[in-house]
């Protein structure tokens, strides 16, 4: 949640860090601020709502030239998103201004104190808090970084804060506990983000930070210390990506232009992890084969979309690997008290790898000496750093909010993990395991011969933008691919939306079904455990009573044709590898109503990209 940048540097302070902003503001969208080091104290502006509103408040009312900034943009936890709740927040005086991403679990009993200390706040924040302690700390004869030290040992919750003293010009401060920070690495200038897209077109050097650390930067250099004060030093690596990767090369959204760049990210997701002898290796797993062998149970946590890459994930291993799995909602898992040995593998699927409530559900999991392996996107994210192991997806920079091809990648990692596990465990011979993966690489195509129908989904999707209610059907691994594409319909339409296993349809969701209801029906491909038959009958059911079918089966399959009102064709794979085609469909379907619906499909109301409170 929420978009931080920080600049210091040679350059317009206002410019580098609005252009941040631009990037983050997929973090969230309900405010946005900026403030200035100017002549001794600071100079700002923010406004509720979208950057826009913010640039053209700026437009009207130019703030001073100046080379040291900071930025937000917000998702509101305290605090109605309004103008005076927006970052960044001054501290009494006017001296000092801080940007906060995250939670202070203990500002009320800190706000209790300074006002009874003559503090007048003026808004609802937790982070007014930190910006008056802070500036009590300068006050006091403290430098900034001392005074960040200070004030972060009393600090309760996960939090990144960015300060700017506006005496102090040639430095900017952050902290970090529990929530993502990154330093950007130039030459005569250094940057602070929420993640490198932040500063991408001016450096892709970049500089990881350990959990209770303080930064300092200035135009020359780079100091870490800890909360304690100790020395400590953080770990520099180079994006592979560059500033082309988050710009939307002519499509009208960021997400239409990442659903149409999965095929580049599966194969990428793939590459390299076949040695010259056929067999799987996964450099970044980090966990030994004997540790791998020993494991006899599997819990995946997850929330949202990941969830459901962690449900196809069950079919995958169990069926390759005869280990029983559970999947659990992260936000669910260590309330119930779980039963965890050091036999169990936990398996946290997180495209940013910084959600708080599987961050937290892995922290648990390690009390419990069980071993973590992560499946990420992020480079130098939290949730991998804090895993025994990680797989990471390669599906690049994912700007909108509704994930698509994050959503792909974690599938192929998902596939990957399974087939190792097979390979250690001797579960499946090696050409079995080699027969997979070139089935896997012919998924990229696969996924092109789909988008390549993207009119006729885009037809389907005009046909219904008046309706209210949308349901979605499958069997098997065909089950999660409903659920997230109801996920994506709720993300972006705005209209209710189900997933429901078909066989469970006449137990209950059956009543919901009116003339002209629009029904989803992913139909595995023919010839396993009579699924076909079982998923056909469950289509006949819902159409006797009305709905208009709208049917994702293999190009061939003539049987499904009586029974659809609408055939979208799919290449024929095999079912547990099926998700991975019958999601695009789904993608386009509600990338397309949200645009004729009028919607921000790259920035859904009340939404973020990554979920970093509880």
């Amino acid at each position: 949640m929420c978009g931080i940048v920080g600049y210091v540097g040679s350059k317009q302070a206002q410019d580098v860090v609005v252009e941040g902003l631009r990037r983050l503001e997929y973090r969230g969208y309900d405010s946005a601020g900026v403030a200035l080091a100017h002549e001794g104290s600071i100079a700002s502006e923010k406004r509720a709502g979208k950057l826009a509103n913010l640039e053209r408040a700026i437009a009207e009312h130019p703030l001073p030239a100046s080379t040291t900034g900071i930025g937000h943009t917000r998702w509101a936890t305290h605090g109605a998103p309004n103008d005076v709740n927006a970052h960044p927040h001054l501290g009494a005086e006017g001296r000092l201004a801080v940007v906060h991403n995250g939670i202070i679990e203990n500002f009320a009993q800190l706000r209790t104190e300074l006002e009874a200390a003559g503090h007048a706040l003026k808004s609802e924040t937790d982070t007014e808090v930190a910006a008056h302690l802070l500036e009590l700390e300068v006050v006091a004869g403290h430098d900034l970084t001392d005074a960040m030290q200070r004030v972060c040992q009393r600090l309760k919750g996960a939090f990144t804060l960015v300060a700017l003293d506006g005496k102090d010009p040639s430095r900017v401060v952050a902290a970090r506990r529990n929530s993502p920070l990154v330093v950007g690495l130039g030459e005569g200038e250094n940057f602070l983000g929420s993640d490198v897209a932040a500063f991408i077109d001016h450096t892709r050097e970049a500089l990881e930070l350990g959990q209770d650390q303080i930064v300092t930067i200035t135009a020359d250099d780079v100091q870490i210390i800890g909360f304690d004060g100790t020395p400590a030093m953080g770990k520099q690596y180079h994006v592979d990506w560059d500033i082309t990767a988050a710009e939307k090369d002519g499509h009208d959204w960021f997400m239409r232009k990442e659903i149409f760049e999965q095929p580049r990210a599966v194969a990428d997701s793939l590459l390299g992890r076949r040695n010259a002898s056929g067999l799987l290796e996964l450099d970044e797993m980090r966990l030994d084969d004997s540790e791998l062998r020993d494991i006899d149970r599997i819990i995946i946590i997850a929330a949202g979309t990941s969830y459901y890459a962690g449900m196809v994930a069950k079919y995958a291993i169990e069926h390759w690997t005869r280990v029983s799995v559970e999947v659990e909602l992260a936000s669910e898992f260590r309330y119930r008290d779980p039963i965890l040995t050091r036999s169990t593998l936990v398996v946290a699927i997180s495209q940013s790898g910084e959600t708080a409530d599987t961050l937290q559900a892995i922290r648990h999991a390690r009390t419990q000496r069980s071993k973590v392996l992560s499946i990420c996107n992020t480079n130098g994210s939290t949730i991998p750093r804090e895993s025994d192991g990680v797989i990471y997806t390669y599906a690049g920079p994912e700007i909108g909010v509704a994930s698509t091809k994050g959503y792909v990648t974690q599938l192929v990692a998902c596939y990957l993990l399974a087939l190792y596990l097979a390979q250690v465990k001797g579960t499946f011979f090696g050409d079995e395991i080699h027969h997979v993966m070139d089935q896997l690489d012919e998924i990229p195509q696969h996924i092109e011969s789909v988008l390549a129908e993207a009119d006729q989904i885009y037809k389907i999707a005009r046909e219904h933008v008046d309706a209210t209610s949308v349901l979605f059907l499958g069997r098997h691994a065909g089950y999660p691919v409903a659920l997230e594409g109801a996920l994506k319909l709720k993300e972006l339409a705005y209209i209710h939306a189900e997933g429901f296993a078909a066989g469970e349809i006449k137990h209950g969701p059956i009543a919901l079904i009116e003339p002209g209801l629009p029904v989803f029906c992913i139909v595995p491909p023919r010839g396993r455990d009579h699924l076909h038959d079982k998923m056909l009958s469950g289509i006949q059911e819902v159409r006797t009573r009305g709905a208009r079918t709208i049917c994702l089966a293999e190009l061939d399959d003539e049987t499904i044709a009586p029974y659809a009102d609408t055939l979208i064709g799919l290449p024929k794979v095999p079912v547990l590898l099926q998700p991975l085609v019958a999601v695009i469909p789904l993608q386009l379907f509600a990338c397309e109503l949200a645009t004729v619906m009028g919607h921000d499909v790259d920035q859904p109301r009340n939404l973020a990209k990554s979920v970093t409170v509880e």
